[in-house]
């Protein structure tokens, strides 16, 4: 049973993006160190797609959020942070029997030693996602469908809602797919081999290197396209190395390096640079450029504590992604970049 169910005409309202996933409350430390010694939490919000919906709305196009949020004071707050940035959250089912999720995490990087997270979203409103609760119109009313690995490992019935998404068939928009690959969210080692065969349903993938390495046990651009011929634009993320675009009929692919960035949290960036892509992709930018607007909307997030922030102006990304090879090589990013009065600084 949900309840707050938007009428069927405003659902129809044609957007650039729809993002279907979680979103959690997230607990972030006061300081760093474990978990059992952090004496106090800040409240913020996380989820992969929330993140990539907001990123999208707050540098100007029309973004929807899908999922389903518990009848509850941590559902209200994600409703509202969301809608916050712009967001359409009409779609977004209130649960009245199942919590919202939340999260607690240490202050490091996801890779560090001692990294703790602690997930409490088991049983939650968004684990109900399936087939049956969440309406086609709710997310074919957008020019693309972005999609998470991590929604796969939710539930059986989100397992079964992400096949039917990612199955080929007529009428569908682009379908984006993030692999996002999480061991801990996993139930069983069939997990690397369900990604493996939903990123094959999709038209665009990002995939990190590490992750492709860690589920996958493959490693360099050429064996992830060997292993994903069908999608076509697979993206290959590099860390500090950069990504790497390959078209289905492109066997090299596009390298293309990021500016050096002086990180404040490791956090956040491989969603917004999913955003900063999609960003591109809809303004139907050349390769090159939607790898920068990546790499951009990705050093607007580093720079910051948290995974959101507002990205730079659309002219000030524009004119950065414009530089020659030798002038975007030069490029370091620090806090406060993305303001157009601020100088950028080259090395």
């Amino acid at each position: 049973m949900t309840t707050g169910s938007p009428a069927a005409a405003d659902l129809d309202t044609p957007v650039d993006v729809v993002c279907l996933g979680e979103s959690m409350v997230t607990f972030l430390p006061a300081r760093p160190g474990r978990l059992a010694d952090v004496p106090a939490f800040a409240r913020t919000i996380g989820g992969a797609e929330s993140n990539v919906a907001c990123a999208l709305a707050a540098a100007g196009h029309t973004a929807k959020w899908v999922s389903r949020v518990g009848a509850d004071g941590f559902g209200d707050h994600l409703v509202e942070a969301i809608g916050s940035y712009g967001v359409d959250v009409r779609a977004v089912r209130r649960d009245p029997d199942r919590p919202t999720g939340i999260y607690f995490r240490t202050a490091d990087d996801r890779a560090a030693d001692g990294h703790e997270v602690l997930y409490y979203r088991a049983g939650s409103a968004a684990s109900a996602m399936s087939p049956a609760t969440v309406p086609h119109r709710d997310l074919w009313a957008g020019r693309v469908l972005h999609l998470s690995g991590i929604t796969a490992a939710l539930s059986e019935d989100c397992l079964a809602l992400m096949r039917e998404l990612l199955t080929r068939r007529p009428g569908r928009p682009l379908v984006s797919f993030d692999v996002n690959y999480r061991p801990g969210l996993w139930r069983d080692a069939a997990g690397p081999r369900v990604l493996l065969d939903l990123a094959r349903g999709a038209d665009l993938v990002f995939v990190g290197e590490d992750e492709a390495e860690s589920a996958w046990g493959l490693r360099g651009a050429e064996a992830i396209r060997h292993a994903l011929p069908e999608p076509e634009v697979l993206v290959v993320k590099l860390g500090r190395g950069g990504a790497v675009l390959l078209e289905r009929a492109d066997a090299e692919g596009a390298l293309v390096r990021p500016p050096v960035v002086d990180v404040v949290a490791p956090v956040g960036a491989g969603d917004a640079f999913a955003a900063g892509f999609l960003s591109a992709t809809l303004r139907g930018l050349p390769v090159r450029d939607r790898i920068r607007h990546g790499h951009l909307m990705a050093a607007a997030v580093l720079t910051v504590p948290g995974d959101l922030t507002q990205p730079p102006a659309r002219a000030h990304a524009d004119r950065l992604v414009a530089l020659d090879d030798t002038a975007w090589g030069r490029l370091r990013l620090g806090p406060g970049w993305t303001g157009e009065d601020q100088e950028v600084r080259t090395r």
